[in-house]
């Protein structure tokens, strides 16, 4: 099997051809030179001591732009990272188009996704809106460490709260149930994601492997960089980049659920290379105390993303005092009190969670939240928008929908029928 390539939709322009790709391969971007440029990167980019080994035992590949790597894969710019990964987008010699590597920390993790991305191909009817990829290679890193590099088709964008709001009501609606039929997908499947956050989800974006690096540059931002020079005894050169952003215009109106780091399946055990869980506001709330993970679990995480492009922001925010969790009680009501004491953070946890006389503010729950970012859209779609979030946002699994039942609920299809 093997990813399909949607149509483009009218918005999406392709930009014209300005050169051959094979020339103009010079420009390596530029050196920070000022403070404010060394603080955007170090602002957006991955920690520096994940290079060192004395810090980490899953250290980074140092990458410079330029380099060519497996012989086929010119690094071109930075995509992004992850916890056990950078992110780069690269140039195939051999085929002319542009991909994402994906080169994994040292240790076991990639060879783990390696293995959840071929169970994926081969269970997985529907896999159209599933980032699955093409290719994978090792690269020899410090000490005799492999890392795993797995090649993507470049996808684009992932979800930003901030650029959500400019996208029309019919772009986030369609998002919404794009990501919902993917995750059904995965879950017939019987495979859980695991890390159902913003920063896995992903924009099309139409392609540009006609363009020269220069044509590129000028369309997506030449790199920002430093030399990786603090680490101490760095044992290949190595630079840190600034991410690209990929302007609007040039998204297209698909969208993919990625990164299956973390993703297993039903009834298997969890081992300690894939011990993880989304961000917090992300995380649904059985998860951060103590239970196993479950299909539930990516359910909780889909509403945060669903309420993200529906609001133009997470609803649980890190921001309050007491973190993601001491926002979920102020909207949703105490959590049940037998979990008091289960927290994974038991230093942190806060007794006013559990306590059941702790009602949801009359002034900050779900509906004034919906009422508030959407004056207009008026009573029936604030009613088909609570019947969505309350009924996801259950804290009892086995109330929540499953991603076929929330497809086939009547709030949730009148919502989509009023924009997509």
């Amino acid at each position: 099997m093997s990813p399909t390539t949607a149509a483009l939709p009218d918005k999406a322009t392709i930009p014209p051809v300005s050169g051959d790709s094979d020339t103009d391969t010079t420009d390596l971007g530029s050196f920070a030179s000022t403070e404010t440029e060394e603080e955007d990167i170090e602002e957006l980019a991955e920690p520096f001591y994940k290079y060192s080994k004395k810090d980490t035992s899953r250290v980074f590949y140092p990458i410079c732009i330029g380099e060519v790597l497996n012989k086929r894969y010119c690094i071109e710019h930075k995509l992004g990272h992850g916890g056990f990964a950078t992110v780069w987008l690269a140039h195939d010699l051999e085929t002319g188009t542009d991909v994402a590597l994906k080169i994994m920390a040292s240790g076991k993790s990639g060879e783990l996704e390696v293995q959840m991305q071929e169970e994926i191909m081969q269970s997985v009817q529907d896999i159209s809106h599933l980032v699955t990829y093409l290719a994978t290679f090792s690269l020899s890193g410090e000490d005799g460490c492999d890392h795993r590099v797995l090649v993507f088709p470049w996808r684009g964008d992932c979800l930003d709260t901030l650029r959500v709001k400019k996208m029309s009501m019919a772009t986030r609606m369609s998002a919404a149930r794009q990501l919902l039929e993917a995750l059904e997908s995965l879950h017939n499947a019987g495979i859980v994601h695991r890390d159902l956050n913003d920063r896995n989800c992903f924009w099309g974006t139409v392609p540009l492997h006609h363009l020269n690096r220069k044509a590129k540059y000028q369309l997506l931002s030449r790199p920002l960089k430093q030399s990786i020079s603090w680490v101490d005894g760095l044992w290949k050169p190595g630079e840190y980049v600034k991410p690209l952003t990929i302007p609007i215009h040039l998204h297209t109106d698909t969208f993919y659920l990625g990164d299956f780091g973390l993703a297993m399946k039903l009834g298997n055990p969890v081992v300690p290379e894939q011990d993880g869980r989304p961000p917090t506001q992300f995380c649904s709330p059985e998860r951060l105390h103590k239970r196993p993970p479950s299909i539930a679990c990516d359910m909780w995480s889909y509403l945060c993303i669903f309420a993200e492009l529906y609001l133009g922001f997470t609803p649980f925010t890190t921001m309050a005092d007491g973190g993601a969790v001491t926002s979920m009680v102020r909207l949703l009501g105490p959590l049940p009190e037998d979990w008091k004491g289960e927290h994974i953070d038991p230093e942190y946890a806060r007794d006013s969670w559990y306590d059941q006389d702790n009602k949801p503010s009359p002034d900050f729950n779900l509906r004034t939240q919906i009422e508030r970012m959407h004056p207009d859209a008026g009573t029936d779609e604030w009613d088909l928008v609570y019947s969505i979030l309350t009924r996801g946002f259950s804290y009892v699994p086995e109330e929540r929908l499953t991603a076929t039942q929330l497809l086939q609920d009547a709030s949730f299809k009148a919502l989509m029928d009023r924009y997509c």
